[in-house]
């Protein structure tokens, strides 16, 4: 099984969905398909120092990088486009991930001229509030090119049941199935805290909330800086720590919000953390909070579960199963509902201890790459026989705790 994988960038500043697509390639690999990725070179403000045009091996699978220009909020890549033309059908089938791209989109109609299935991964970029963010500008790129492109799609992967049942509100022709987003199981290795403490002193001796994303409208950080606003007055040790890249300039707005807010002097701005950096802060961190409006599956929530943190993340995430495993509290959309669950966790650290316990098991157990790549080969493996698609129904979890 040949496998064409295509992304805009995968540059690290594009957070979860460059993680998504080279964990994925790698897991997808090393269980024995032989799988390529496509893309520009890429990463915000810069571009990636790779090399051009030629395959780099990375060891279960082969990158492929090719320069781009900008236009407006798209990436444009003629060499990409015309290695496409020429190199598509050499592959049994083409997965993409993302949406409102031109590569992408040049993807979907190179396969639909060389008659090679392939499928579309939205991750979170057809979600209500995504849609009607830019609202007028997507209206007319989803109208004219994205609905005949997703119209024409072997398979669309989704992420969650919520997300599912907003792809079925589209009336696409086409087969929704749920894979979600993965995770690498931690190393047994412990992260050395003083990292990030040397990094950022003033983090030491605090209590540590921790989010971990893009500093983006999306996120939430509005509705965080009003509810740390509220946690930091009855818990004043507490320190609220912002780790992620500032891809779009939306930093200066985010810190009036905490400003006006008056906890100012209680943030940290990390600015994107990697590697041991990044494993430090999660061990270092007692809470992790994603006060998303809108999510497809985030990674860095996963990350968060898989470290062993009770969690605080609103329904806008998508992620009901948690409520069923115990393994998160799940807020509405709300700064004061937000605020609540925060100081329950520090009010009741035992309490918070064990579920961040739970997360843990119920994430290794359910959404590591390995899994959610068996999961996807199974579905390459009926589009490609002519089988039908397989079903894929929210998973029951069993729990031995009583109902929230």
């Amino acid at each position: 099984m040949k496998i064409l994988l295509v992304i805009p960038a995968i540059g690290a500043v594009y957070g979860g969905p460059s993680i998504i697509a080279v964990e994925l390639a790698r897991a997808l690999g090393w269980q024995g398909v032989q799988i390529d990725i496509v893309t520009t070179n890429a990463n915000g403000a810069t571009d990636l120092d790779v090399p051009l045009g030629r395959w780099v091996e990375a060891g279960s699978h082969r990158v492929q990088y090719f320069p781009h220009w900008h236009w407006g909020d798209y990436k444009i890549s003629a060499a990409l486009t015309q290695w496409l033309w020429q190199q598509v059908p050499d592959y049994d089938l083409v997965h993409t991930i993302a949406v409102f791209s031109i590569p992408v989109l040049m993807a979907h109609w190179i396969c639909r001229w060389h008659r090679i299935p392939y499928v579309i991964s939205p991750q979170g970029m057809l979600e209500p509030w995504a849609l009607s963010y830019k609202a007028w500008k997507k209206r007319l790129y989803y109208g004219l090119l994205e609905q005949p492109a997703l119209c024409h799609a072997s398979a669309v992967q989704v992420l969650t049941p919520a997300e599912l049942a907003n792809i079925r509100s589209l009336n696409l022709p086409s087969p929704a199935v749920i894979v979600p987003n993965g995770i690498s199981p931690p190393t047994q290795l412990l992260p050395d805290l003083q990292l990030f403490y040397a990094a950022f002193p003033e983090t030491q001796g605090r209590s540590l909330i921790l989010f971990l994303g893009r500093i983006d409208p999306k996120k939430g950080l509005d509705l965080l800086a009003r509810a740390f606003g509220r946690v930091q007055i009855h818990y004043p040790q507490a320190h609220l720590i912002i780790a992620g890249p500032d891809n779009i300039g939306f930093r200066p707005t985010a810190e009036q919000w905490f400003v006006a807010a008056n906890c100012r002097d209680r943030v940290t701005f990390t600015g994107m953390l990697t590697g041991e950096l990044k494993q430090a802060a999660l061990a270092a961190s007692q809470i992790y909070v994603a006060p998303s409006y809108s999510e497809g599956l985030s990674l860095s929530v996963l990350e968060g579960m898989a470290a062993g943190l009770p969690c605080v993340i609103t329904a806008g995430c998508n992620f009901p199963e948690a409520i069923a495993a115990q393994a998160a509290q799940v807020v509405a959309i709300d700064a004061e509902a937000i605020a609540t669950a925060l100081m329950d966790c520090l009010a009741n650290p035992q309490a918070a201890r064990e579920m961040g316990d739970r997360a843990r098991q119920f994430v290794l157990a359910h959404y590591t790459w390995e899994r959610i790549a068996t999961q996807l080969i199974d579905l390459y493996t009926a589009i490609l026989s002519g089988s039908p698609i397989p079903h894929s129904p929210p998973p029951v979890y069993e729990s031995r705790y009583p109902s929230i």
